[in-house]
């Protein structure tokens, strides 16, 4: 049974067949060609699968990143990091990652991060003389720092898969966001004294005492929402709902840059992103449900236990293999289906279960930027009207760094714990 759903999964997502159709379908193969399971356990998988209280913290996430776009939220950001690093050569390219660092710290969703932060810095980019491949390529590597740096929905979805408790994963997730966010930094500070680019980045930038002022409540929204969680205030799905209001507040009342009139073009676009998360999420669920009842995870977790000795070569695999496997399919879907089996069998050769979801979290956020379906790529060439082949040779050494920093993120846990353990124990 098993073999039959991930041959028709695999051929469905061939032919591009949508992520959540196409695990949804080959489930219902395994139910009906090779169960006796009655039609009404799927209702009901798939109503267990959506009934738990922290998932409800991804629409409001996703729909407090909109809300921060239309308002101007995002653009007093750019101006901010604009006004600290932008002076120097290259600085404007590394105001694109810090910016994506500090919208990551509240939206969650590398995608927002990209139509937000890209529809502001992608044309300053190219109309300072940056190459267009290049603009986009940065911005969609730059852009994946939405699902490392807390809230992340994808750590939420690994909390919820494996029993882990998604503050500490949130925590977690701080060391190695920083320190790809340094690394992509100091990239393109050196790409650009190399090739020339950005010798007029200075130009037009606001001072900073202004740019603080006018990013003074943007810059509150991170300190409310992570605030609330590492102090204990607020669950994740609190911090949420405090971040919509916030933003809501900020964009109606405090900077007044959205009306009424704009909020159901925001909700309609929240609804349809929340929607096709909220789809994989059942649809995988149901499918885990079927692996499970076949004892596909205990015997995938014996047989890495066996075949890769020790936490070391364990980890080199489950990471070779999660590459290979962000490329194909969607990273929401991946976590869900993949992390229950891959993080009892880290348990069993020893490796922390945080550890192991930040290290999952970072290699799949790699699959966005990753042909052939990496979602940053797409979004980031719809805003910057260019081909993603354009992109490619800029994303290579882009991939080429993430990667670096994943193997010392992974081997290096300290990166990801020592936060965490100082806070939480």
């Amino acid at each position: 049974m098993t073999g039959s759903m991930l041959s028709v999964m695999l051929v469905l997502f061939a032919i591009s067949v949508p992520v959540a159709v196409a695990i949804g379908l080959a489930a219902l193969v395994g139910i009906v060609g090779f169960t006796n399971l009655p039609m009404i356990v799927t209702a009901q998988q798939v109503f267990i699968a959506l009934d738990r209280f922290p998932l409800a913290a991804i629409p409001f996430f996703i729909l407090a990143g909109n809300l921060m776009d239309v308002g101007g939220l995002s653009r007093r950001l750019v101006e901010l990091a604009r006004s600290f690093i932008g002076g120097v050569q290259g600085g404007l390219a590394a105001t694109c990652v810090l910016t994506c660092m500090i919208f990551a710290a509240i939206s969650g969703s590398s995608v927002a991060t990209t139509f937000a932060v890209g529809s502001v810095l992608i044309p300053a980019l190219v109309r300072y003389g940056y190459p267009v491949g290049f603009a986009a390529a940065l911005q969609a590597t730059a852009a994946e720092l939405g699902v490392i740096i807390p809230p992340s929905i994808p750590m939420i979805l690994f909390g919820v898969a494996t029993q882990t408790s998604i503050p500490e994963l949130f925590i977690a997730g701080l060391g190695p966001g920083l320190l790809i966010g340094g690394a992509l930094i100091v990239t393109v500070l050196v790409w650009c004294r190399m090739t020339g680019w950005g010798k007029r980045d200075g130009e037009g930038r606001m001072g900073r005492r202004a740019a603080i002022k006018q990013a003074f409540f943007a810059l509150l929204m991170p300190v409310l929402v992570l605030g609330g969680i590492y102090g204990g205030i607020t669950t994740p799905t609190e911090a949420s709902v405090v971040a919509v209001v916030y933003a809501l507040v900020c964009g109606l009342f405090i900077h007044r840059e959205i009306t009424f009139r704009d909020l159901l073009p925001v909700f309609r676009k929240s609804v349809v992103s929340s929607a096709v998360i909220m789809f994989i999420i059942a649809t995988a669920s149901l499918f885990s449900y079927l692996l499970n009842r076949q004892g596909v995870p205990d015997a995938a977790g014996e047989w890495l236990v066996k075949t890769f000795d020790g936490p070391g070569m364990y980890m080199l695999a489950v990471n070779i293999f999660l590459f290979i496997v962000g490329m194909f399919v969607e990273t929401n879907a991946s976590i869900i289906v993949l992390g229950p089996i891959l993080a009892d069998a880290a348990t069993k050769v020893g490796i922390d279960t945080v550890h192991f979801g930040t290290v999952m979290v970072v290699n799949l956020a790699l699959g966005m930027i990753t042909p052939p379906f990496g979602v940053n790529l797409f979004a980031a060439a719809q805003v910057a009207g260019c081909s993603i082949d354009k992109m490619m040779k800029y994303l290579v050494v882009f991939i080429a760094v993430i990667f670096v920093c994943l193997m010392i993120v992974a081997y290096v846990p300290p990166i990801s714990l020592t936060l965490r353990d100082a806070i939480m124990r």
